[in-house]
């Protein structure tokens, strides 16, 4: 996986051998559309192989592969800048890796609805809440109109 990675055999006295890290960065990316349960979508370097993506997948972090599938995404050049010339971003690779018998993987939930409504507040602990703010300014005299998230 790591490029031209030469280093002397081990002899007597030389130090232990270096693990060597790989040159690359994948992207689990959530897919546009639904895919099976057994299938992921990553991001990968334009140089990166179909086998260095199973390699990779396989002995780095254990998770058997039983196929891949990867094509170039155009980047897009809808954006102008001052002077009305595109700017095109670059392309990527995606991979589409399948995963063996018997193995299924579903993208987390990232980022949960939260509840939209709050709950009303009854006119009193709006009435104390206003009190608590109105006691909090009247301590500290000397920061004039400051509001308190500027202080902390």
């Amino acid at each position: 996986m790591a490029r031209r990675a030469f280093y002397p055999l081990y002899q007597l006295g030389n130090p232990p051998t270096r693990i060597f890290r790989t040159d690359y960065f994948l992207t689990l990316v959530r897919p546009g559309r639904p895919l099976p349960e057994d299938t992921v979508q990553f991001r990968i370097p334009m140089d990166m192989t179909r086998v260095e993506l199973k390699e990779y997948l396989e002995k780095i972090y254990n998770v058997p592969v039983a196929a891949v599938r990867t094509r170039i995404q155009f980047g897009s050049n809808k954006q102008r800048d001052d002077k009305n010339r595109r700017i095109k971003k670059p392309d990527y690779k995606v991979a589409y890796v399948q995963l063996a018998e018997g193995q299924t993987f579903q993208f987390p939930n990232l980022f949960p609805e939260k509840d939209k409504a709050p709950e009303p507040e009854s006119p009193e602990e709006i009435a104390n809440r206003v009190e608590t703010e109105k006691q909090k300014k009247i301590n500290d005299l000397k920061r004039g109109d400051v509001p308190n998230w500027f202080w902390h």
